[in-house]
């Protein structure tokens, strides 16, 4: 299997709110049945979609061959660098849970109450953050990364596109 490192520079806006939506149904699954073991399925899926882009993340392959075809909607380009960064804080987040997870279902009660704590505020931020990007659009990894590159913490160069993005909102705001 050739497993290449790499994101495309751009992808199908439409495509990645699916993805949103199949991760919101699986983080709600997993928070609302105490499941802890599916953030770690979570966490891999959105590892190889950080490391090796949406070809190889099972969820988004789910999407591209059998959801997306039945959505009736023009494709949206959008860029590419802002969604593989959310895909990390989702990588972030799903491994964390799935680490809390592990130590809230085997440790001693003593420590559990605090790995109970990080499962659950994940486990909110895991179901808040792909429902405003399924239902809304709104991307708050993308958000992250648009302010990062506003703050020079990530460089331009990294998305043209953003980066234009990012210039126009603040002539808007200036206006």
């Amino acid at each position: 299997m050739d497993l290449r490192f790499g994101y495309p520079a751009v992808v199908d806006e439409v495509s990645v709110r699916l993805v949103a939506a199949v991760v919101l149904v699986i983080a709600t699954v997993a928070a609302v049945g105490g499941l802890w073991w599916l953030y770690a399925a979570l966490a891999l899926d959105f590892v190889l979609r950080a490391a090796y882009g949406p070809r190889r993340s099972p969820i988004a392959q789910l999407v591209v061959r059998w959801l997306r075809p039945r959505v009736a909607l023009p494709s949206r380009p959008t860029a590419g660098p802002p969604k593989r960064f959310a895909a990390g804080i989702g990588a972030g987040c799903t491994l964390s849970a799935a680490m809390a997870g592990a130590i809230a279902a085997n440790s001693p009660s003593g420590s559990a109450p605090v790995a109970t704590a990080i499962l659950l505020a994940i486990g909110v931020v895991m179901v808040v953050f792909p429902a405003l990007e399924a239902f809304a659009g709104r991307c708050v990894g993308c958000l992250i990364f648009a302010r990062l590159i506003r703050w020079g913490a990530v460089s331009e160069s990294t998305c043209l596109e953003c980066a234009d993005l990012t210039r126009r909102a603040s002539a808007a705001a200036q206006a």
